[in-house]
């Protein structure tokens, strides 16, 4: 079992105290172009800022089209000394130019594998996860084409799989698709942004098919749920599922940054979110979210 980091495959262990969900770099036309990240200076200021409070690891989330950066990944990780994972995979249709997709649509399990085994574009950072989304409540035509590659490049590599779910929602729809269709394993799914749909029950129902469920802490965008975010957390906890959540800070914009911008930005994850989960539920929950659950989810007995 390995994590595959921009620096190279890493055994979980060395993982460490990870943010498992963010974004160093990311483009899209739905996002004003002042709030792009896409600053190289600002991004390694906000990874520092994260290890100087404590964090090992990001896994960005960033898939194919959107600006990751690929080639300055691995440089930010040697002069921070955390580890970076990078993803393969495509977002919702809307943060595409028009005819983007068309192009890549009948290759993208091709490109998934290979940028998760020989490299991104011209570079031989190899992504370590397939980055996909579904729609408002339902699947949509694109986010079923995209899942359907994604589910070949993980058969092909056993890659994890990590999903968007747009406000929170269609995250049962998700696993309808990939494990009852298209026999991914439960535990290679990563379903996101769940907080932004904070219906405890549903949340239930998900943790016994056994996915993984990941958490954002708070958001600019996303701000109306963030008061549920440790409610949510503790009725999970206390039926049990403490051992299937993760936690990220998805810093999508400039203004979001903690080093160069607003805040709050990676480091509050565990200046903040930490301290509050390990007074609520006990130090080895709090350890679990940052530093065991990353280390199982992202690790994987890659076939290529």
């Amino acid at each position: 079992m390995r994590v595959r980091a921009v620096l190279g495959d890493l055994v979980p262990e060395a993982l460490g105290v990870a943010d498992s969900h963010d974004h160093l770099f990311f483009q899209s036309v739905a996002l004003p172009a002042d709030q792009a990240l896409d600053d190289v200076a600002a991004a390694t200021a906000e990874v520092r800022a994260f290890a100087d409070v404590g964090g090992q690891a990001v896994v960005q989330w960033t898939p194919h089209g959107l600006n990751r950066r690929a080639e300055v990944l691995p440089g930010i990780s040697t002069r921070t000394g955390v580890s970076i994972v990078a993803a393969t995979g495509l977002h919702r249709l809307e943060h595409y130019p028009d005819g983007y997709v068309d192009k890549v649509r009948d290759q993208l399990a091709e490109i998934f594998v290979r940028e998760l085994t020989t490299g991104i574009g011209d570079t031989q950072v190899r992504a370590g996860l397939i980055k996909v989304a579904g729609g408002f409540h339902i699947l949509d035509a694109h986010a079923e084409l995209v899942m359907r590659a994604a589910a070949e490049a993980h058969h092909a590599t056993n890659a994890p799989i990590a999903v968007h779910h747009e406000l929170g929602s269609a995250a049962d729809a998700v696993l309808d698709l990939l494990v009852d269709k298209l026999d991914v394993h439960p535990a290679a799914i990563i379903l996101g942004h769940l907080n932004r749909f904070p219906d405890h029950r549903a949340h239930h129902d998900l943790a016994r098919r056994g996915a993984w469920l990941a958490f954002d802490g708070p958001s600019r965008a996303n701000s109306a749920t963030d008061p549920r975010l440790i409610d949510c957390l503790a009725a999970l906890i206390d039926a049990g599922y403490a051992d299937r959540l993760l936690l990220g800070g998805d810093t999508t914009s400039a203004r979001a940054r903690a080093a160069t911008g607003e805040g709050p930005g990676m480091p509050y994850l565990l200046t903040h979110l930490k301290p509050r989960l390990t007074r609520y539920f006990g130090a080895d929950i709090a350890d679990a979210i940052f530093r065991t659950n990353p280390a199982r989810a992202f690790a994987t007995d890659w076939r290529m």
